[in-house]
Order: C-alpha cells, then sequence, then structure tokens
C-alpha cells in the first residue's frame, strides 16, 4: 500500500541531507540537453536512496549561468529550507523539480528514477517526452508567489479540477478530500466563494490545498508569503507549521521568513551565484555559520 505523504507516521531515523558543490565536470559525465543518450550512473547502486537527489545539475540560460553543477540529496519526510540572495538560482531549483524548466546539464532523480530524463536500453539517459513529465509531476505539488488560482472557477473547483482531471479520481471523491483540505485550512465555509471574493492570505490558503490534494511526496514552496500584505503573513506561516507538524510530506522551501525557516527546517542551505556556499542544521546555520556570504547575507536579513 502506497504511504500517505499527509498522514503523520513515526519518524525514521535521521540521516542528514546531502550537499556538496562542485567545481567542475566533464560534459561527458552526465547527459546534456540534447536528445542524445549518454551513459550515467544509478543512483540506487550507492546504498540508501534519498527521494530526492541533484546530480550535477546545470541551468544555463544562453552564457548566464543559473545553476552551476549542484549536487544536493533530500530523503523521504525531510524539510530543507533554501535561503540566500535573489537571483542565486533557488526558484531555479524548485522550477526544475516541478518539470517547469529543463535542465542544461545533469540529472534530478526523485525516488530513483530521473525525473524529466528516460532511460535507455543500453543504460542511459535521454530527455522526456511530455507523456513521462505529466507523470513525473504527479508526484510534487508547488504552491507559487502568485496564487495562480482560475478566476473563473469557485474555490471547490479550483482544488478537484487537477485531481479529477489528472489522477482520474471520481469527482464525489474529490470534493470530499477538499472539503477535508478546506477544512485544514480553515476555509471550510468559502467553498462556493470565487478567488476574487477573497482575501490575499485566504487564496494562498486554497493555493496550499489545491498543491495538498494531489496528494503529492513533495511539497515546492516559492516564497509563499511575499505577495501577502504583512498582516497576512503569519496566519499562511503557521498554517505551514502546522503541516509540517503532522504530515510526512518531503518539502523544499524558498523563503527570506527566517524565523520561519528556523522552526521547519530540518537542513538549511545557504545558495549563491548558483551554488551552495554552506548546508546544515538551522542551529548551526542562524547561530553559527562559517561561510562569509553566508554571515554577510544572515546579518542583512535578520
Amino acid at each position: 500500500m502506497a504511504t500517505d505523504p499527509l498522514r503523520k507516521t513515526p519518524a525514521e531515523d535521521a540521516v542528514p541531507v546531502s550537499v556538496s558543490a562542485s567545481a567542475s565536470l566533464s560534459a561527458s559525465a552526465s547527459p546534456s540537453a540534447s536528445t542524445a543518450a549518454t551513459p550515467v550512473a544509478d543512483p540506487a547502486d550507492a546504498g540508501a536512496q534519498p527521494l530526492v537527489r541533484f546530480d550535477k545539475v546545470v541551468k544555463r540560460y544562453g552564457d548566464h549561468v543559473v545553476l552551476d553543477e549542484l549536487d544536493f540529496a533530500v530523503r523521504r519526510g525531510e524539510h530543507v529550507t533554501l535561503i540566500g540572495p535573489s537571483g542565486s538560482g533557488k526558484t531555479t531549483i524548485l522550477r526544475l523539480l516541478m518539470t517547469l524548466e529543463k535542465v542544461s546539464d545533469g540529472v534530478i532523480w526523485v525516488d530513483g528514477e530521473p525525473l524529466s530524463h528516460m532511460r535507455t536500453p543500453n543504460g542511459g539517459l535521454k530527455q522526456a517526452g511530455e507523456k513521462q513529465l505529466r507523470q513525473s509531476r504527479k508526484k510534487i505539488g508547488m504552491v507559487f508567489q502568485q496564487f495562480n488560482l482560475f478566476p473563473n472557477m469557485k474555490v471547490l473547483q479550483n482544488i478537484t479540477e487537477a485531481p479529477v482531471n489528472v489522477l482520474g479520481l471520481e469527482r464525489d471523491e474529490a470534493e470530499t478530500r477538499a472539503r477535508e483540505l478546506l477544512d485544514m485550512v480553515g476555509l471550510a465555509d468559502k467553498v462556493d466563494a470565487h478567488p476574487s471574493q477573497l482575501s490575499g492570505g485566504q487564496q494562498q490558503r486554497v493555493a496550499i490545498a489545491r498543491a495538498l490534494a494531489m496528494r503529492p511526496e513533495i511539497l515546492l514552496l516559492d516564497e509563499v508569503t511575499s505577495a501577502l500584505d504583512p498582516e497576512l503573513v503569519a496566519g499562511v506561516l503557521d498554517l505551514l507549521r502546522e503541516i509540517v507538524r503532522t504530515t510526512n510530506i518531503t518539502m523544499l522551501c524558498v523563503t527570506h521568513e527566517m524565523n520561519f525557516a528556523r522552526d521547519v527546517s530540518d537542513q538549511v542551505l545557504m545558495f549563491d551565484s548558483g551554488r551552495i556556499v554552506e548546508s546544515g542544521s538551522p542551529e548551526k546555520i542562524f547561530t553559527a555559520p562559517e561561510n562569509k556570504r553566508t554571515q554577510e547575507f544572515l546579518s542583512a536579513v535578520l
């Protein structure tokens, strides 16, 4: 039986997030963005398998390198927060995981399978087609800075549309799940409202419920409070704290809310210029950072 990521189970022994930033790698070591197949190592051969692993991932736009041979791994059920200055590549990581962008080089693995590549008969990988990308997206939910609700749909339909049309759920089942989630986010009385009738904080709560309605294994949070009025931020952050406390969902979060990052994270990754410059527990990063760039960044935002 598949594990429900929204149901808390006894925690496994903690294993730290594995993080490294490589300085160089030859182009032949990982598949490029072309469709040519390239032999690669299978992460399942390396022992305990993380849920998410970035393997020498590069993302570039023309000559501009946004992510520079990025390596890191996240175990199932862990909560990892990405911090750093704007433009350091944090949101790009989430967009790559959501397959909204294509990697330029390297491989992203999710649960031992390539996220945006396909295996070839000779043991290599090539770029995946749209059908596989749609399958990959089913494992991952994302909450964006802007709420991205369908303005012409009521709240209930905003939440049920994807489970019905993507997961193939019966509408009654999808509506039951949606009502449970609306109750969880404190909006049980808003099922028949349109987004325009909701405050920004309420719209973001609907967006969170919509992401959870797909029962994703991985939840991506991209600056989810940045578009909210200051008085609405605390309520949304408290909701997310409760989701972290009561579920087993794996979470990657981009935020400038440092107190929130300290509260919910198992690991914090500090980014600068497309690379991880420091990583560790919230206690280490926020009280005793070792990297000068981390120290400068935190002194500016705390």
